[in-house]
């Protein structure tokens, strides 16, 4: 399949920061051909007219809990520990695999109408959530939240620990690596070293990411260090956890020190501002951490301490809250914080996507130029960042191929999942 894209203006999140007006690109099969004012020649299988629209790559959520849709609003008002012991865990205990899957693929529909072309999802029943989104044509990394409380530990037989090995030789790069599976440690505090030394050593052998929950609330970090004399970063690089490429959620309570380990070892923190603030958790010290030399992502984390996935939402607030707390309004620029939706997560995750150029994964978005929300456009990255949102979302293509164009989903049958999620899964969780 060849497509054509024209009549847009595309901005190609490369290092000159260009932005391309009247631009042609060109997708030939899951990758970017071309791209540039000419039209190329040839004939292709298809032509899309952007009609004058922002063309951009699409964006990586780097940290989300997919199923977690069908505790949108569920629990509001609690902090973190309170709210998950209260209120998610006791409605998690009540998961079966087909609420799992109908929620999930609320989830995606969400994710894709907003923008996002691949997510990193810390969850359980992950060959549920693996099939919704092999269907569903998005990009994923499916990982198994892995939690160790018990003194007695086996790897060969720890359920969690065999379902992660199921799934990586079940899916891990599944259809030229749409899916993909990494090691995951749910957080320092929810699991002990056996654990830690366990998986790190299986993602080694394997050649796979790590996720892991990072210094997310004070306490955690506190207690974490009255157990160990050390930071969460610190005691789990002492288990070799970060010596492959990793992604440590959240990361508000950590300090120039773990910046340093997090900067050499390669590690990136995922920046979710919008459930970091509505739980009470705090601001990750963003503009600090990349002055260090850490790699920053954007994560929507989960619809239940979110309440949506609408990405530009967390881009915003990712853009103007380091200025506010800083006291700087260049403190974190748009051209910045669109850089930690796109290179920046696609760098994260190890793939060759988060920009336009020949050779790129053809993970692209298209803007609608008649939105009134967009109108004028002075300036296409500052619009991006500060004026649009996911309704202004005409076109998603994953991997080459249009999953969802002007409100409808390709790929997914919208009205059979809300039915299950309406008829099964909400009785099921909430009775």
């Amino acid at each position: 399949m060849s497509t054509l894209i024209s009549n847009v203006t595309a901005v190609l999140m490369d290092q000159g920061r260009t932005v391309l007006r009247d631009a042609y690109v060109a997708v030939e099969g899951q990758k970017i051909l071309s791209v540039g004012q000419a039209r190329p020649e040839g004939r292709f299988d298809e032509t899309i007219d952007g009609k004058g629209g922002i063309l951009l790559p699409g964006f990586v959520n780097a940290h989300s809990h997919i199923p977690m849709t069908a505790m949108r609003g569920y629990g509001d008002g609690h902090d973190l520990q309170d709210w998950l012991a209260d209120f998610i865990f006791p409605v998690e205990d009540r998961w079966d695999p087909r609420a799992v899957r109908a929620c999930t693929a609320l989830g995606l529909c969400e994710m894709i109408a907003s923008g996002i072309t691949c997510t990193a999802d810390m969850y359980m029943f992950c060959d549920g959530i693996a099939q919704e989104v092999a269907a569903s044509g998005m990009n994923a990394h499916i990982d198994r939240g892995c939690t160790l409380f018990a003194d007695e530990f086996d790897w060969e037989s720890y359920p969690s620990c065999v379902e992660t090995r199921e799934l990586v030789e079940r899916w891990h790069g599944y259809n030229g690596g749409q899916i993909r599976v990494d090691a995951c440690i749910h957080g320092e505090y929810t699991s002990k070293p056996a654990l830690w030394e366990a998986l790190a050593r299986y993602a080694k052998e394997k050649g796979l990411n790590m996720h892991v929950h990072i210094s997310e609330t004070k306490k955690e970090h506190q207690d974490c260090l009255g157990r160990w004399g050390k930071t969460p970063i610190q005691v789990l690089d002492q288990y070799g956890v970060w010596d492959v490429r990793a992604i440590a959620a959240h990361c508000v309570w950590t300090t120039p020190e773990d910046w340093a380990i997090m900067a050499r070892k390669g590690v990136t923190a995922v920046h979710n501002p919008m459930s970091n603030l509505k739980l009470g958790s705090g601001v990750a010290p963003i503009t600090a951490m990349r002055a260090h030399g850490v790699n920053i992502a954007i994560g929507t984390d989960g619809v239940s301490s979110n309440n949506c996935t609408d990405f530009f939402g967390d881009l915003k607030l990712a853009a103007i809250l380091q200025n506010g707390v800083n006291c700087d309004p260049l403190a974190l620029t748009a051209w910045d914080a669109l850089e930690m939706a796109t290179v920046n997560g696609a760098k994260a995750l190890g793939r060759d996507a988060g920009r336009i150029a020949p050779g790129c994964d053809a993970d692209l978005i298209l803007l609608d130029p008649e939105a009134p929300n967009l109108i004028p456009c002075h300036d296409p990255v500052n619009n991006i960042v500060y004026a649009a949102h996911g309704s202004n979302v005409v076109m998603n293509m994953c991997r080459g191929r249009v999953i969802y164009r002007n409100g409808a989903f390709l790929t997914i049958d919208l009205e059979r999942v809300k039915r299950e999620v309406r008829e099964h899964a909400l009785p099921l969780l909430f009775g």
